[in-house]
């Protein structure tokens, strides 16, 4: 066998971890950072032996299943932004993002089992969303959409100020409508 680059995962071994992440991350929200792997693997369609594989330790499992769920919501901006008119990207980022951060409180006491782990899984998570948000914002800025002086991070935490007053499934209609009230406070003055 010849030397060169080394292979990265196999695609169905991607598709397990992807998979994991995702049943972990609904688990650990319902039913705390103890959830159980067997029931976690039955979710994800796989052997509990797949778990370990992946992830040795269940701060791993958490930590990755959080920065999985990052991820998501970082590359979304790009993706909208590809598919949408840049204002309704924004908007349509903004929603996913409030379920970032219902999925974040969800997973609360899971993170600070991580954290007292000696983990950190929340390491460059703001400049993330901020870099992702402000992408959003020059675009929208860009068409004359929104006031190009606002800047991302006030956004971010307005957003995170609306999560955590309006984040329950139940809250989604008070929720859309702060938003909407955000998104009016982000046009230029006439």
């Amino acid at each position: 066998m010849g030397e060169g680059a080394p292979r990265g995962p196999r695609a169905d071994a991607q598709r397990n971890r992807a998979r994991l992440l995702a049943a972990a991350s609904e688990l650990f929200v319902e039913r705390g950072p103890d959830a159980p792997y067997i029931e976690i693997a039955k979710r994800a369609g796989v052997g509990v032996g797949t778990i370990y594989r992946h992830f040795p330790t269940r701060e791993e499992l958490i930590e990755a299943a959080y920065r999985s769920e990052l991820d998501a919501v970082c590359a979304a901006a790009d993706c909208l932004l590809r598919s949408l008119p840049p204002e309704r990207a924004l908007r349509a980022w903004m929603d996913r993002f409030i379920d970032y951060m219902t999925m974040k409180v969800g997973l609360g006491d899971a993170i600070r089992a991580v954290v007292a782990a000696g983990g950190n899984p929340f390491v460059h998570s703001r400049e993330r969303l901020n870099a992702a948000l402000a992408a959003l914002l020059a675009a929208t800025a860009a068409a004359g959409l929104t006031r190009p002086e606002v800047p991302a991070d006030d956004v971010l935490m307005s957003l995170s100020g609306i999560a955590m007053a309006a984040g329950a499934p139940e809250q989604r209609k008070q929720a859309a409508r702060m938003i909407d009230l955000l998104c009016r406070g982000l046009h230029p003055h006439p």
